[in-house]
Formats: structure tokens, sequence, C-alpha cells
């Protein structure tokens, strides 16, 4: 993993910010996750949020790193919305301050992003989608829903083994303010401290 990354993650690693009320709240997909280990199955986690842009997309690739970083096989993350939007460019800078290596693919009003953490691994790819979209698995995957918007709005995911709120704020709230990078960095480092945990409680 990228060097500046690896100094992000040593950040996160401790854990001391997460309390035991959050920590009831992700056991749910630690559980998940633990399953599919000890069953040697594919570990498919859709994270999805109303509008795929901020809070879904940060925590699809935090949980892909964590689970590279814990040595955890077979896991694939996928992100996605109730409505297909674009991929806040925000997002792309935050994540890039924090280490990843991030470039353009496809140059559209809905662009499409690799996100790289290691120059030997497979990028993530970022952009907006339905959470339905043919780019993201069909059945047997955890819906992990970011947003209260989102699961208050979708009561049935089609296909989902489990369907999991774990709910973060939304960052939108300090655009176009001068607040703006600390937040956007604070949410990112929230959702990476907690997808490290998760998979940090995973015995292989």
């Amino acid at each position: 993993m990228y060097k500046n990354l690896v100094e992000t993650i040593n950040n996160v690693t401790t854990f001391q910010n997460i309390t035991e009320e959050r920590k009831s709240t992700l056991q749910p997909l630690i559980d998940f996750v633990q399953h599919k280990v000890i069953n040697r199955q594919e570990i498919n986690i859709n994270f999805i949020c109303t509008h795929n842009s901020r809070r879904s997309h940060l925590s699809q690739v935090w949980a892909q790193v964590a689970s590279a970083y814990f040595n955890i096989p077979n896991v694939y993350c996928y992100s996605g919305g109730t409505e297909e939007t674009a991929l806040f460019p925000k997002v792309a800078e935050t994540l890039t301050n924090q280490g990843f290596n991030i470039f353009k693919i496809a140059e559209t009003d809905n662009p499409v992003y690799a996100i790289k953490y290691s120059d030997n691994a497979l990028p993530v790819i970022g952009f907006s989608k339905k959470y339905d979209s043919p780019f993201n698995p069909v059945s047997a995957f955890a819906a992990i829903m970011t947003c209260s918007q989102a699961d208050g709005g979708c009561p049935f995911i089609a296909g989902a083994e489990k369907r999991i709120p774990i709910t973060f704020e939304d960052p939108k709230i300090s655009d176009n303010t001068s607040e703006q990078s600390e937040v956007y960095a604070e949410r990112s480092l929230q959702i990476a401290t907690e997808m490290f945990y998760v998979f940090s409680m995973i015995k292989n």
C-alpha cells in the first residue's frame, strides 16, 4: 500500500473513538463477513446511499482497503444509490489527500474513477449508479444502508441476503463553507476507522 495511505491507516486503527453503541451497530456486518469467511464463500457488500455520491463511496473504498490490509480474501465491495448522480469531486480529493492514487478513466457528467490503494492491486472503480445496477451483485450480498434517507426509502433491496443500517452524517452539510475540507476529511476518517474495526474483528 502507498506510504501516505499507510500513515492514514496507522492513525485510524486505534479504534479509541468507537463507542460501545457504535460497535453494536457494526456487529451485524462483522457477523456477516465472519460467516462468509468460515464457509469459504465470496463476501459481497453493497453500500447504499440516496445519491451514491459521498458516504457510500467512502464506505466502499475503505471497506475494500480494510479487507486487503487484514488479508481477508474474496471481499468485493460495491456502492449504489436510490438514484444515479455523480461521485462528488470533493470525495476524490479527500481520498487523494489521505493517500490514494485516483485518476479518471471516463470523463462524462458521471465520471468514472480508478481509486488505487496499491500499485499492484486492482483499483476500486468509483462512479454513481443505482444500487441495482448491472455493475453490482444481484444476490448473496449484504446491503449496508449508509444514510437514513435511503434506509427509510428502500424498505426492500432485491437479492440482499442481509440488510444492515450503518448510517453516517452527510458531509454535504459543509458544502460551500470554509469547513468543507475538514468535514469531508473527518467523515472519511470516521468511515475508515469503522471499516477497519469491522475487518480487524474477523478471524481468518
